[in-house]
């Protein structure tokens, strides 16, 4: 297999893994005097096996071949005579397999016995990431009658042929692991690193004298350039950009670029609503070269691109320049709100930023072609986040940047779904719809315990036969992103829930209903309802229905009272000694009893002025000088915010490391002194919403 698929990290959906399938023929199993006399192995891609890459080469023992051991595997001392040496087959195979992650059945024995080959040879030996699927099988169903090879393929629909040969007995275990990935999906082994764990908890092989026994190796965090996620195109954008009339000619064209210095021009819009287009110097050289003077008298319009590729100014760099990397553009426009040309950003930027490969994460999600691709992808956020947070990077930012690409892998899994159901199932006539994302990722504030909260609004002649339509691409969208790393909600929070798809009109009518009550439920599904923010289909749905719902919920003083109250009620983790008050296991819960009263304060006080803004910044900024907001409030809770998401980021990083799912709770004696007192200073400051909101204390 060549090097150039990535190196798994802690972190890398099974989904997506490249591994190796190994095993070993030996002349016996007593790993401290066998011999290795066949070495087999199979390529495992993206959840899938790759027959056409794989290795197999019988070993030369230097030894006689006991009867009984050829009994089992039918390979002779006449088989292995003209074969290589262990240190020369061994060679080869390190060419095929390279880093990658080494599964098999029982692949601690296959393990040790490279290991003792390699002490024998006199080479030195190191261990590669491994899993073992007889650990796997036996985590799922330790109630088999028995854990064989055979038995496990039984279980799992697969046919067994040509045992007790190197290559097929690889190829058995390569089937046999991902047959148990939807199984392993389902009770939450998910990574690479959960993996690790569920193997070293069953720890059957760990009991066998001699065998090599898991230890899941400290992954180093990728290097990541952080200039491009902390700042957006805005920053470094060339402006006002340069304009040139459709009707110029290219000579005029050329002296303009000379005159302004720049390598580029922009075609104005021939008429209101029509696409920018570009020219850049590498055009008029190309139509120099084809048409030589003639082509100084063809206007300009006539080699332009159209249309130009832009990007919002708002768009962390990243974006822009994950985008420019993978479609080869050179120079790409940025637009404002209103969809207008502001400036533009070159390849010159690109490279003088130095931005590396993390970048392409939004860009790439929007091409991958099904659920293994998109996990290719979605496996370097961890990295990036870990790097990001080693360089200081603001937690809010790291987390928008998260949300963001949760975001982008909500809509491309939207995408693929409804050509999928569309495929199957004829499209209604008149359907306008829309997917949005809710809660944290609609704020921009996710991290990587993530769970799927999203839904979607429509608009459409015949209601009921578009309803059974979107339930369909929503259940499938949703399948898509549990398959990919993003978990089913457990609130069933989902597009594919009918109670979270439903038309324009019904949504208002849910908003109403929600505003009327005083249910708690009633007002958690307004929360998440106030941070919409479409990600796929016509985008005007969703604005208009969250427009409308701010509009209703700021008139609304009941509702309003009662937000206040459960915004308020929240009390941080402090006890009357000063000290972190602990859960069972030592643990605190830093959303519910940390974050949550800061986001939900000043989304209410957002609701209470009719605020659009999405963030908790964004709107704990934006209240500065409104009526009997309490502003000196303000600084101490952004503080608090940006530091209680750096612990519980830490935290998720280092769970993720060792193979625990993430959540929000987190260990305060993994932290150092500082950020200790840290964290009980802000801690200290989620009372303050009390003060904001006007709610006396209980």
């Amino acid at each position: 297999m060549k090097q150039e698929h990535p190196v798994a990290t802690a972190a890398t959906p099974l989904l997506s893994l490249t591994a190796i399938a190994l095993d070993t023929e030996t002349t016996s199993l007593d790993v401290n005097h066998a011999r290795i006399l066949e070495i087999g192995a199979i390529a495992i891609l993206n959840g899938r096996l790759v027959p056409e890459s794989h290795f197999a080469s019988l070993v030369n023992p230097g030894a006689e071949i006991p009867r009984e051991s050829v009994a089992i595997h039918g390979i002779t001392d006449d088989a292995v005579k003209s074969a290589g040496s262990f240190a020369q087959v061994y060679k080869q195979y390190r060419g095929f397999a390279g880093a990658h992650v080494v599964l098999g059945y029982a692949v601690g024995f296959d393990l040790a016995m490279l290991r003792s080959e390699h002490e024998r040879a006199g080479l030195a030996w190191k261990a590669p990431r491994f899993l073992d699927v007889l650990d796997l099988a036996r985590s799922l169903r330790p109630d088999l009658p028995n854990f064989s090879l055979e038995t496990l393929a039984a279980w799992l629909g697969i046919a067994v042929v040509d045992r007790h040969r190197a290559l097929p007995d690889a190829r058995l275990a390569a089937e046999v692991f991902l047959a148990l990935l939807p199984r392993l999906r389902r009770n939450s082994i998910r990574t690479l690193a959960e993996a690790e764990d569920a193997c070293r908890k069953s720890a059957t092989s760990s009991g066998v004298a001699g065998w090599h026994e898991a230890a899941a190796p400290a992954s180093s965090p990728v290097r990541v350039d952080s200039y491009p996620y902390r700042h957006r195109a805005k920053d470094v954008m060339s402006k006002p950009p340069v304009f040139a009339a459709p009707a110029l000619n290219l000579r005029e064209a050329l002296a303009l670029l000379v005159r302004r210095k720049v390598s580029s021009l922009f075609i104005a819009r021939e008429k209101p609503g029509a696409p920018h287009g570009i020219v850049t110097e590498r055009d008029i050289l190309r139509a120099i070269d084809r048409d030589a003077a003639k082509a100084f008298t063809k206007p300009v319009k006539s080699i332009a691109t159209f249309p130009l590729e832009s990007v919002s100014q708002e768009d962390f760099l990243y974006i822009a320049f994950g985008r420019m990397r993978r479609k080869k553009y050179r120079h790409m426009g940025v637009v404002d709100a209103d969809g207008e040309l502001v400036g533009a950003i070159t390849q010159r930027d690109l490279l003088r930023l130095q931005a590396d490969e993390a970048l392409a994460f939004a860009d790439a999600l929007g091409e991958a072609a099904g659920p293994a691709e998109l996990a290719m992808v979605w496996r370097k956020l961890a990295n990036a986040a870990r790097s990001l947070l080693h360089e200081e990077v603001d937690p809010r930012d790291i987390a928008g940047i998260i949300s963001g690409e949760v975001r982008s892998l909500t809509a491309r899994a939207a995408t693929l779904a409804e050509k999928e159901v569309s495929a199957a199932f004829p499209k209604p006539k008149a359907l306008r719809f829309a997917v949005m994302v809710l809660g944290s990722v609609g704020r921009g504030e996710s991290l990587l315990a993530l769970d799927q909260d999203n839904a979607i609004v429509f608009d459409a002649a015949d209601e009921p036969e578009a309803e059974a339509w979107l339930l369909k691409l929503g259940q499938r969208m949703n399948a898509i992103l549990d398959e990919v790393g993003v978990p089913l909600c457990k609130g069933g929070v989902m597009a594919g829930n009918p109670a979270w798809c439903k038309s324009a009109g019904q949504w208002r009518k849910q908003v109403a209903h929600w505003l009327s009550r005083a249910e708690p439920q009633d007002i958690l599904n307004a929360d998440i309802f106030f941070d919409a923010l479409p990600v796929h289909g016509d985008h005007g749905l969703v604005d208009d229905l969250r427009r409308d719902a701010i509009s209703a919920a700021s008139r609304t003083m009941a509702f309003l009272q009662l937000m206040d109250m459960s915004a308020a009620k929240a009390r941080p983790p402090v006890n009357w000694l000063g000290r972190f008050s602990l859960e069972e296991d030592g643990r605190m819960d830093l959303k519910m009893h940390g974050i949550m009263p800061i986001f939900s304060a000043a989304r209410v006080l957002a609701l209470r002025h009719a605020l659009a803004e999405h963030s908790t910044a964004a709107r704990l900024n934006a209240l500065r000088g409104k009526p009997g907001v309490l502003e000196e409030r303000i600084d101490g809770l952004l503080e608090a915010h940006q530091i209680i998401l750096r612990a519980i980021l830490q935290q998720q990083l280092a769970d993720i490391e060792q193979g625990i799912p993430p959540s929000n709770r987190v260990d305060p004696k993994k932290l150092h002194a500082p950020e200790k007192a840290h964290l009980m200073w802000a801690l200290k400051q989620v009372p303050l919403v009390r003060d904001m909101l006007g709610v006396p204390v209980a």
